[in-house]
């Protein structure tokens, strides 16, 4: 079972707007460094909307190769199309990936029938540890509790990330299915509470600029440590607010911008973030002595 802090990884570009291989590894080398217990490679924050499906694999191969072995690596493999998340995910066992992310199945709004069924044929697919992704924000669509209850039972499905912030939910997901499999928090504001109530880790934009602190997070959280978790928490909040100023990875990408580890680029229809929150963030930034 994989646990603690899981970084969803930025994926830093050129100016040209190509993949920047060389700042891909100094940021897997900086996680790895930095106590990040594992990395998702081509999640949401590591752009996986606007990446073609030739980047978006080779950009798993890279990470799987530079991490060589000394954390697990997890592969964005989630798609609206259950053949196309089949061909991602059945890749990404190729490419020696530790487990999937799977995103529930965005715009096309599936029934809770359909959810079930997409999950049903890539564990019957492909024999590869595989974690649920819930986060209805983005997706418009809402997997619910007694849904991940079902998928849960398939063999391959070794895990959730819950991402709506929802407490009790949170709560609800773990009563169901948190002797069966790992439950993640998918929303930095709220994971220490989710891991409080039993949850197994968090699954994090914030550990990209502050990785240590975020993997300290997530062992006091699931230690059981509530006084120093929250008070952990608590001073992370203002790093926790800015890198959602704009819709994510907007925010994440010009912080480490700014902190040297890439370049400004983002894909469109994504922009670089707007000069009317710059300044705030440089300021959390340099509160955090990031810059």
């Amino acid at each position: 079972m994989i646990t603690g802090s899981i970084v969803a990884m930025a994926t830093p570009m050129l100016d040209n707007g190509d993949v920047d291989w060389e700042s891909l590894d100094r940021l897997v080398e900086f996680h790895i460094a930095e106590g990040t217990d594992s990395i998702v490679a081509v999640g949401t924050t590591g752009e996986s909307a606007t990446l073609n499906t030739q980047e978006h694999c080779a950009v798993i191969d890279r990470v799987v190769k530079t991490t060589k072995g000394r954390i697990p690596i997890i592969a964005g493999t989630g798609a609206n199309s259950t053949s196309e998340a089949i061909e991602l995910t059945q890749e990404a066992k190729n490419l020696g990936a530790d487990a999937c992310l799977l995103v529930t199945p965005y715009y096309n709004k599936p029934t809770q029938e359909g959810l079930f069924r997409h999950h049903e044929a890539i564990a019957k697919a492909v024999d590869i540890g595989q974690i649920l992704y819930n986060v209805p924000g983005r997706t418009a669509v809402d997997m619910l509790p007694e849904t991940v209850a079902r998928i849960a039972e398939l063999d391959q499905v070794v895990g959730i990330k819950e991402a709506t912030g929802d407490q009790e939910r949170a709560q609800q997901v773990i009563d169901l299915v948190g002797d069966k499999i790992a439950v993640y928090s998918g929303d930095d504001e709220t994971a220490y509470q989710l891991m409080l109530k039993g949850g197994h880790g968090n699954i994090s934009v914030t550990a990209n600029v502050l990785p240590k602190k975020m993997h300290e997070l997530c062992m006091l959280a699931m230690s059981g440590k509530a006084d120093e978790a929250k008070a952990l928490n608590d001073e992370l909040m203002p790093m926790h607010a800015a890198m959602f100023s704009e819709a994510n990875p907007i925010p994440v990408k010009w912080a480490l911008h700014l902190m040297g580890y890439m370049s400004p680029a983002i894909r469109l229809p994504l922009t670089q973030l707007d000069q009317a929150h710059r300044a705030d963030l440089e300021k959390v930034l340099t509160q955090f002595g990031l810059v």
